[in-house]
């Protein structure tokens, strides 16, 4: 599976979210992911998002869109907020 960024996503907007380039990989990357569908409030957009930990345990939520083949854009990534963590931990539960 290929992971490409979005022309748009610089890294200055990723700094402002405060997560970093390789936080990003390593949730795309890790072994136990959880792939959830999304819809943009903003434009409709119906990304798929990854939930997932870094190395270190860090949550976040990167949102990435299908181009073709294998390929997916990276297009967003956030910690995630508190509501979710507990989805992500109740997740991460029911598959210990």
């Amino acid at each position: 599976m290929g992971w490409k960024w979005a022309p748009f996503f610089v890294m200055e907007w990723l700094g402002a979210a405060g997560v970093e380039p390789h936080e990003v990989m390593q949730v795309l990357e890790a072994t136990r992911r959880w792939p959830r569908p999304a819809v943009a409030a903003s434009n409709g957009l119906r990304p798929l998002t990854i939930w997932g930990r870094t190395r270190p345990g860090r949550a976040l939520m990167v949102a990435v869109r299908y181009l073709d083949g294998r390929d997916w854009e990276i297009v967003g990534a956030r910690a995630l907020n508190d509501r979710e963590l507990v989805e992500l931990e109740k997740w991460e539960a029911d598959r210990d």
